[in-house]
Parts: C-alpha cells; sequence; structure tokens
C-alpha cells in the first residue's frame, strides 16, 4: 500500500466531533462498550479549549482527518520533569498500515524532545491489544513492570 502524504497539526475547535466519534469508535474496539456521544464530545471540546489539560494532535491526508492522539501531563518530582502521557490513540481502519500512528507519534515526540521539562513519553492500552503493543514496541516503547489501577469516581 502506498504511503499517503500525512500533515499533523493541533486540534483545533473545529475538530472535535471528529475526534468525538474516533474517540466513541476506539472504546467500541477496544472495550466493546458505548459512549454517550454528547459526553464524549463536551469532554473532548473542554479538552481542546483549556491546554493546560494536554494537546490532541489530529492526522490529515488530502485534508481529512484520518487519525489522532493525544497526550497530558503528568509531574514527576523523581524527575524533575513531565512525562507525557499518550492517549486516545486511534486511526480510522480504511488507513491503518500507513503510516499514521507512526506520523503522529513522530510529532509528538520532536515536541517532547524540545521541551526542557519533558522527560519521558508513556502510554497505556488494553493487555490484549497485541497489535497494538507490537506497533508501541517498533517506536520504543518497553514495558516498565508497572500496572495501572483506577478507582472511579460516581462521575466517571
Amino acid at each position: 500500500m502506498e504511503k499517503p502524504s500525512i500533515e499533523i497539526r493541533q486540534a483545533g475547535s473545529a475538530d472535535v466531533e471528529a475526534i468525538a466519534r474516533f474517540n466513541i469508535a476506539l472504546c467500541r474496539e477496544t472495550e466493546g462498550r458505548e459512549l454517550e456521544p454528547a459526553t464524549v464530545s463536551e469532554g473532548v471540546r473542554r479538552f481542546v479549549s483549556e491546554p493546560a489539560r494536554g494537546r490532541y494532535f489530529v492526522a490529515l491526508i488530502d485534508g481529512e482527518v484520518v487519525g489522532q492522539t493525544a497526550h497530558t501531563f503528568e509531574w514527576s518530582d523523581w524527575r524533575n520533569g513531565e512525562i507525557w502521557w499518550i492517549q486516545s490513540v486511534y486511526v480510522h481502519p480504511l488507513h491503518r498500515g500507513r503510516g499514521v500512528f507512526r506520523a503522529l507519534f513522530s510529532h509528538v515526540r520532536e515536541l517532547g524532545e524540545a521541551d526542557a521539562d519533558c522527560c519521558g513519553i508513556r502510554l497505556y492500552m488494553e493487555r490484549e491489544n497485541e497489535g497494538a503493543r507490537q506497533s508501541y514496541q517498533r517506536l520504543g516503547f518497553s514495558e516498565t513492570g508497572y500496572e495501572v489501577l483506577e478507582l472511579l469516581l460516581p462521575r466517571g
């Protein structure tokens, strides 16, 4: 399959609905759950409009959004720097295997390397998602030995 020309840019308010649709599809594919579209749209809208929370980036081919990722910030006092957490990774099924996520990740990595506060990049994924695991390992990610636990509050 031919590698297309992929443009990466920071997402803005015009991208909210596309990102929300992708997030709904992501949850359906990885967890088999349906999310409430209005809640997801509002969550994406808030994230995009409040840069202190993090940033979304979108990948475009011929002007169409075909993929996305976001990163959030975690302060590491052990490292005196920020760890950027990659999340909401999604590439439209018709564009998988064409270098879209690689382009998105390369963009985030370059930004991190240029940011004096960024000391590392992490992500979490569904344990059983072997395809994602292999993709991430090809990009240089390694297992940490940490387990992610959560306690969702009534709103979550």
